[in-house]
């Protein structure tokens, strides 16, 4: 399959590439500033040129989200939107356009968290973008005919702890590895409509 990888160079994204690779898939990566492809997701013009420019899919998948993790007392309305947009309506747009540039058997695999059912301190924004996503997953499951569309939900990675581990307390890693498992599944599997919950 030909897969368009969105975050592919982060630490998630770097995992799921390699998984994708290892079972003989041509990963496309796109990044922000880096990557076969650049490209800022957030902006819906930007989505618009990068389809253009990435060719014929099979698959599109998401490995990266931009989320302001700060106590609801301090959050601002400009971090909700900055959360949102970077979070689920980034996410949204991919597919909603991406549905017209993926092969009519294709599949798109996007990225929510444990944060949807495991709230933590400062993350009422994350937490609200990752229930976005996973409700539009199941709704658009029912209107995408032979497309399928999953998430994956994952716990805090291993790799992150350094700069994550203060915002998780008790909350246990898992290494990336395991969560580019689930990329394999929704991509190469045929269920759709799912959470694939790595926690």
């Amino acid at each position: 399959m030909r897969i368009l990888l969105v975050g592919a160079g982060g630490t998630l994204g770097s995992a799921v590439r390699g998984a994708l690779a290892e079972r003989g898939h041509e990963v496309v990566g796109v990044g922000r500033t880096g990557g076969d492809l650049v490209a800022d997701v957030t902006d819906p013009e930007a989505v618009a040129r990068l389809y253009a420019q990435a060719g014929p899919l099979d698959a599109v998948a998401v490995a990266a989200g931009d989320a302001v993790f700060r106590p609801l007392a301090d959050l601002t309305a400009d971090d909700i939107a900055a959360t949102l947009r970077g979070k689920a309506l980034a996410q949204l747009e991919l597919v909603r356009q991406g549905a017209r540039h993926v092969a009519p058997t294709g599949s798109f695999t996007l990225i929510s968290g444990i944060l949807t059912e495991e709230p933590i301190r400062a993350g009422a924004a994350a937490s609200a973008a990752n229930g976005a996503v996973e409700a539009f997953v199941r709704a658009a499951a029912i209107e995408l005919p032979l497309q399928r569309i999953n998430a994956v939900s994952p716990t805090v990675a291993e790799e992150s702890l350094p700069a994550y581990a203060p915002f998780f307390p008790g909350m246990e890693p898992v290494p990336s590895s395991r969560v580019a498992t689930a990329y394999v599944r929704s991509i190469e599997g045929a269920q759709t409509g799912r959470i694939y919950r790595v926690h």
